[in-house]
């Protein structure tokens, strides 16, 4: 097939490549404006243009789309066959949607019509999900709610954070899709209404979703470190500063001490949550490196039942 390829983070990148792979002729890749990173905030390709450009492909980068005639223009002048979408991060209008004769073909990183939005594998590693997956989709003019064309399901090991739960899973897409792109050629896939009452939301996350929560229980918080990361990663706060918590892990068994309050045993952090009792393993203190649990012990000496948060 003639395609357009949209799309800006890593996840997008080996399903660029499986279509490359599969002979089909990439006639344009839009991804998103260059962005400044870092701490010299330089600006940066994103890992889809760094890609296209490895290629020799087309590549087109505009700031707005809903309203920009002469990017309309190039897309009608294209007459694609579809136009593939996966974590572009612009919401495509309808002008788009009509182009081309297989629509505008999404990848998105769950099984829908569990989490919708912009965050799907994050919230679902947050929610302890055991298993999630990857969904091509027709894309409409809702949020996540077009007809489903294809599914694959991958298991959540307890202990992978979303950044390794999403390396595992861009491949798996990257051949979803390239099954999916047979099959609609070839008139065997049959797209089927998505069952809205059993959708869930995965917004885009926000810096707050990082702070720890101890009236939860160990294992909801130890599920949401894993599902936020690496941004905005799990904090609390420890004699009025900010302390990141980089590893922890929920242990059996619940003292008596109230949500929130710190346990030292010898060169263990335990803290208290709901009915349960999370093990801190690293942190960061404000301004400081991070640290072993027993590193923070012998330099900040926090006393029996001194609160965090």
């Amino acid at each position: 097939m003639k395609l357009v390829f949209c799309g800006t983070p890593q996840f997008a990148v080996p399903t660029l490549e499986a279509l490359l792979r599969g002979e089909h002729d990439i006639a344009l890749v839009v991804t998103q404006p260059d962005r400044p990173q870092g701490r010299g905030l330089m600006l940066a390709d994103s890992p889809v243009k760094q890609s296209a450009m490895r290629h020799g492909l087309r590549i087109e980068q505009p700031d707005k789309i809903k309203n920009n005639v002469e990017f309309r223009t190039l897309l009608e002048q294209l007459a694609a066959d579809a136009i593939i979408v996966v974590g572009y991060g612009r919401i495509i209008p309808p002008w788009m949607l009509l182009l081309p004769k297989f629509g505008n073909i999404n990848l998105h990183g769950s099984l829908l019509p569990k989490y919708r939005g912009a965050a799907p594998i994050q919230w679902a590693i947050a929610e302890g999900e055991p298993a999630s997956g990857v969904t091509t989709m027709l894309l409409n003019e809702g949020l996540d709610t077009g007809d489903i064309l294809m599914q694959r399901e991958l298991a959540v090991d307890p202990l992978e954070s979303a950044m390794s739960y999403g390396q595992r899973l861009a491949p798996i897409g990257a051949d979803l899709m390239v099954e999916t792109l047979r099959g609609l050629k070839l008139g065997s896939i049959k797209p089927r209404p998505q069952d809205h009452s059993q959708a869930t939301l995965a917004p885009i996350l926000k810096k707050e979703d990082g702070r720890a929560d101890f009236n939860l229980t160990a294992q909801r918080i130890h599920n949401r470190m894993r599902g936020f990361q690496p941004w905005p990663g799990c904090f609390t706060s420890f004699r009025s500063r900010k302390l990141t918590i980089i590893s922890a892990l929920p242990i059996s068994g619940a003292g008596q001490h109230a949500p929130g309050e710190l346990v030292v045993d010898r060169d263990r952090l335990l803290v208290a949550c709901d009915e349960s009792t999370l093990e801190l393993l690293e942190v960061q203190p404000e301004g400081k490196r991070s640290m072993s649990a027993a590193d923070f012990i012998r330099g900040y000496r926090p006393n029996q039942s001194e609160k965090l948060g």
